[in-house]
């Protein structure tokens, strides 16, 4: 039997977790590369000052994110009909898109930064990018094995 609570908010399931994972990852990034080792900050073409202050909003933003993935889920949870697993799916692509886009776009289209600046970039940018592949991998994975029952897939 289908339990139409939990497929009418099987999107929002999936938002919860990827908003949290975007979040997550984020906070990571800066509290370990920003803050604790300095190996850049979010802008790195302009001065220490501006550098430090588009910290500030990237860390406000990531936390924007965060709250609104955790709301999400109290709702959820609220109506019992929080999908745990759907939920981590989403948590996964989140995180993992969000790393690979950090990794692509800004570091390499946009230029705004990199991991870290040594002469060679390739071991950073694989170790960057490789596990955001991964992580985007699974959560896709997930996301797909829990899709909605009422399209005719296993939930």
């Amino acid at each position: 039997m289908v339990d139409d609570t939990r497929d009418i908010r099987s999107a929002q399931n999936a938002w919860s977790g990827v908003l949290f994972g975007i979040g997550l990852v984020a906070f990571v990034d800066e509290a370990v590369f920003h803050q604790l080792l300095h190996w850049h900050h979010f802008y790195d073409r302009g001065t220490p000052a501006a550098g430090l202050v588009s910290d500030g909003l990237f860390h406000a933003v990531s936390w924007f994110g965060t709250v609104a993935g955790l709301f999400l889920l109290a709702d959820l949870r609220r109506r019992n009909a929080l999908r745990w697993p759907r939920w981590w799916g989403g948590v996964l692509l989140g995180a993992g898109a969000f790393q690979l886009y950090d990794g692509l776009v800004q570091h390499k289209v946009l230029r705004l930064h990199q991991v870290r600046y040594v002469e060679n970039l390739l071991p950073y940018d694989i170790a960057w990018n490789a596990p955001a592949v991964v992580l985007l991998a699974a959560g896709i994975l997930l996301i797909v094995k829990t899709r909605d029952a009422r399209a005719g897939r296993v939930a």
